[in-house]
């Protein structure tokens, strides 16, 4: 098997992507407390959840640019935990604009997508932004990280109806490197460790955020395909401050 075809790239209806891989719940962790992370955005296509996102402005989401998979009939859920449920929290959102990266095609690198919502969010407290980390911010390894997400709780597993978390390790870029090749790019990659105990991403968490120290360093990208858990493959997020310059372009138009 080469290492294309164990790569997981994240979408929740297991279709291939061009590499042959497919999509990333997370695994083990624990319920989130109801609503403590109130900037957490469920993608869903006729009402199933794909993906995830982070609101981090009234009127954008931040996500992975696979999630959109060529579909334009999404919403965005805000304010949610249980997904399943029809919660008064809850507000769904049509997207007006969609801005994957321009260098973004199709494979793993400049997995990134700006979803610009027709309404804005009603902010309050269970819908709040989560302000962006700085340019020069460094994510050192070793620094414990949160992964949020509604995706699935196992390799073999269904979904997640409510909120769920758990914590994994920034691990050394040259580590990744090592393992991923050139699937891997140092400068707008990051990687982390984790253990089956604890868990971490699986399918359905794809564009959802790895927080450390409170801010939003990375972006769900990709797994080792159906083996999520398998710790020997560290799990992939797209380095959200090589793209900031970017962000704050489109932002400004």
């Amino acid at each position: 098997m080469t290492m294309t075809q164990t790569l997981c790239i994240l979408f929740v209806f297991q279709l291939l992507s061009p590499t042959g891989a497919t999509e990333s719940g997370i695994v083990g962790g624990k319920v989130s407390k109801p609503h403590s992370r109130p900037y957490m955005a469920s993608l869903q296509f006729q009402g199933h959840h794909s993906c995830g996102g982070i609101l981090i402005r009234k009127d954008f989401v931040l996500t992975a640019a696979h999630c959109k998979n060529g579909r334009e009939d999404m919403t965005v859920v805000l304010g949610a935990h249980n997904i399943s449920k029809e919660e008064n929290s809850q507000q769904h959102l049509r997207v007006a604009a969609y801005h994957p990266h321009p260098n973004y095609d199709g494979k793993q690198e400049y997995d990134i997508m700006l979803l610009k919502l027709k309404h804005n969010a009603k902010l309050n407290k269970y819908v709040k932004p989560i302000g962006l980390p700085k340019k020069d911010g460094k994510t050192p390894a070793n620094v414990n990280c949160v992964v949020a997400g509604w995706g699935r709780t196992g390799a073999q597993e269904t979904a997640s109806d409510v909120l769920r978390e758990t914590t994994e390790k920034v691990q050394f870029s040259f580590e990744c490197k090592k393992i991923w090749q050139k699937h891997f790019n140092t400068e707008h990659m990051i990687c982390t460790k984790f253990d089956r105990k604890k868990g971490g991403i699986c399918q359905g968490d794809s564009g959802g955020p790895l927080i450390c120290n409170s801010k939003p360093q990375g972006i769900t990208a990709f797994t080792y395909k159906n083996e999520c858990n398998n710790p020997k493959y560290p799990h992939v997020f797209t380095k959200l401050h090589f793209f900031l310059p970017w962000i704050k372009k489109i932002l400004q138009e």
